[in-house]
């Protein structure tokens, strides 16, 4: 009897600790014409950090602080790659993840390239 209300108690735990379902993307297929959009807007995403981080007003800034100034002159640009994902009905926390992790990715090396910048000046005075 022990065995049996056991297992039950503990079939109905793992139940209770499921994922979601509305928030799970249930392996859909996205067409080529839509990878191709999302892959000419990161592009665009990177096209437009690169000449942010070319403006020589961010070279006279602290490293940190003209990092957040360039990632947010191009954030708009991510928006448009959001709109294309939830077009294809990609659930918004699949996208807005992979969102996260090219903006992580992308201050980072921002962040980088600014201190070395910021360092080289200094090391010239």
């Amino acid at each position: 009897m022990k065995k049996i209300l056991f297992l039950t108690v503990l079939l109905l735990s793992a139940t209770a600790f499921a994922d979601d379902a509305k928030n799970e993307w249930h392996n859909t297929t996205l067409s080529d014409g839509t990878i191709k959009k999302i892959q000419d807007t990161q592009y665009q995403y990177k096209k437009c950090v690169a000449a942010e981080m070319q403006k020589p007003a961010y070279h006279q800034q602290e490293s940190r602080k003209a990092t957040e100034a360039i990632i947010k002159q191009c954030e708009s640009v991510l928006t448009q790659m959001r709109e294309i994902y939830l077009t294809e009905k990609v659930p918004g926390t699949i996208a807005d993840r992979h969102l996260k992790q090219m903006r992580m990715q992308t201050t980072r090396n921002v962040l980088q390239g600014m201190m070395f910048d910021e360092a080289a000046r200094k090391s010239g005075q």
